[in-house]
């Protein structure tokens, strides 16, 4: 009957009974609707099961079942929750580009596209220095960071997941200082140039010293390098003063380059150097120094003077000279003869023109190198020499003599004949160097009872001056007397006592030999001969 059809239906719940879904049928009990009482939460529940047990009206009454699995959907109702409110990071300033510096995480308890988050910086977020990536939020650097600009970076990143729901967190990246600023030097006064006279600790200059970065990095120290003259002193805080230590000699140095180095403690170490120049203004404190004490000059005899001198020979012409040095000249003002004055001695005097005025001198000497101004002079014009004819070949006639007043190769002389007068020079010959005149060939006073010569002196710079030269022959008895018979009469009667001879006595040796040789009688011929040789021939 009616009472035993299906009449009440029970939902049994693993979790909650009857929490979510009471259970509505239709008057036909044929159609069952689970409604939903309460809302669910994929997120807690992602899914139930549940027993539906439908009760008949019959007695005993009876029961059926079945099992119902419900998979709760998602709906985007989380937004996604950071991990942090606040993420921190360090990182090195001179970090690469590209280089995370800190992961922001978020979780969205949805699925699917409503669990996908992205990041980003929030409109008002810096971002100009760095990026985050969308997918995994990391906090990357795009541009070079400087901790002496910027030291600490706060700003917003959002997390947004697929249904448009966000969550913001704020990120602060403090900078970290590296050693990558070099210190710096700022000068406030410098005097230069300075007196050479000034007191040792005069303050040539003030300067100041920094460092952009922090802690040991900008810690400084200042030195000089390799200076004598100068020294650092620490003014106050930061402060130096470049100050002079001894007394300046601008004659010695007149230009000081002085080098301060200023260098941090950062590891490694950055310097600076700064050079300043200072220079050294004279004051009159050096008399004029000559380079030696004496000077030894050469002048040549018989240059052409100049103007009227300031002493008797020589004017000074003075001379600006780059440097520190001066250039004076002696000027020769009228000739020098070597000949009458070799050698000249004289003081010259520098003065400045400081105040006081200072002077020193020194010595000059003179040495006057010799001109070929003077020929040679023979100790005679003529000369004149008796020579015997019998004087042997290389024997020597006689030495002219010359001298001349020059010096050196001007000086040097040699000899030799000018001209000849008939042949007398094929019976002489002079030495060039000493001028000895020597015979050649025998000489004959019956041919040649004199012989003339010309000798000329030359000098090593060609003048020349002659002399005459007469060679005498003296005779000597190297000839006997001839008889040259100039009539004879050979008819002579032998009675008679007394025979004439009518003859010219040249020369006894032929007279004997003709009359040997034309006279038979002996006694006769030896009469003549003994006549002939008792007659004295004057």
């Amino acid at each position: 009957g009616i009472s035993n059809s299906l009449m009440t239906f029970k939902i049994l719940e693993n979790s909650e009974p009857g929490l979510h879904f009471p259970v509505e049928a239709s008057e036909t009990a044929k159609f069952i609707e689970l409604v939903l009482e309460k809302s669910l939460d994929r997120e807690k529940q992602p899914e139930m099961d549940l027993n539906l047990i439908a009760i008949d009206g019959g007695s005993p009454p009876r029961t059926g079942s079945t099992q119902i699995h419900i998979v709760v959907l998602d709906a985007n109702d989380n937004a996604p929750v950071f991990t942090q409110k606040v993420y921190s990071g360090h990182v090195f300033e001179n970090a690469p580009e590209g280089s995370a510096v800190l992961k922001v995480v978020a979780n969205d308890a949805d699925e699917g596209v409503n669990g996908d988050i992205s990041y980003q910086f929030s409109q008002s977020a810096e971002h100009s220095l760095f990026t985050v990536n969308s997918r995994t939020g990391e906090i990357i650097i795009e541009k070079p960071l400087d901790f002496e600009t910027t030291k600490k970076h706060e700003f917003t990143v959002q997390a947004i997941d697929g249904g448009g729901l966000s969550s913001m967190c704020n990120v602060i990246v403090e900078v970290i200082d590296v050693n990558d600023n070099a210190p710096e030097i700022v000068v406030s006064s410098f005097n230069s140039p300075l007196l050479e006279n000034v007191a040792p600790g005069t303050v040539v200059t003030l300067f100041a010293v920094r460092d952009q970065d922090s802690g040991v990095n900008g810690e400084i120290t200042c030195a000089l390098e390799e200076q004598l003259s100068f020294s650092l002193k620490q003014a106050f805080k930061n402060y130096y003063e470049l100050v002079t230590v001894s007394a300046l000699d601008r004659e010695e140095t007149a230009q000081h380059i002085v080098v301060v180095t200023a260098a941090d403690a950062g590891s490694p170490s950055l310097t600076t150097t700064h050079t300043f120049t200072v220079d050294v203004s004279d004051v009159n404190d050096n008399a004029p120094v000559f380079n030696q004490t004496s000077y030894t000059m050469y002048v040549r005899e018989n240059n052409v003077p100049a103007i009227d001198p300031e002493n008797e020979y020589f004017s000074v012409a003075f001379h600006a000279h780059s440097g520190s040095d001066n250039v004076l000249e002696l000027v020769l003002q009228q000739p020098l003869d070597r000949e009458e004055m070799p050698e000249m001695d004289f003081n010259l005097i520098a003065t400045d023109g400081g105040s006081p005025r200072r002077s020193s001198s020194t010595q000059i000497h003179i040495i006057v190198l010799d001109a070929n101004d003077n020929a040679p002079i023979f100790t005679q014009k003529n000369y004149i020499v008796h020579v015997l004819e019998n004087t042997p070949e290389g024997s020597v006639a006689l030495r002219v003599v010359a001298s001349d007043a020059d010096e050196g190769l001007n000086g040097d002389i040699s000899y030799q004949f000018s001209q000849a007068v008939g042949q007398s020079h094929t019976s002489f010959m002079i030495e060039p160097s000493s001028g000895e005149i020597r015979i050649t060939k025998p000489l004959d006073f019956e041919v040649a009872q004199k012989h003339e010569l010309s000798v000329r002196a030359v000098d090593g710079g060609g003048l020349s001056a002659l002399c005459k030269v007469l060679v005498e022959v003296m005779d000597v008895n190297d000839n006997a007397p001839e008889i040259v018979v100039s009539s004879f009469s050979s008819s002579v009667p032998e009675n008679s006592r007394f025979l004439f001879v009518c003859f010219v006595l040249y020369s006894l040796k032929p007279v004997l030999k003709f009359l040997n040789q034309n006279l038979n009688n002996s006694s006769v011929c030896s009469a003549v001969q003994s006549t002939l040789c008792g007659i004295s021939i004057p």
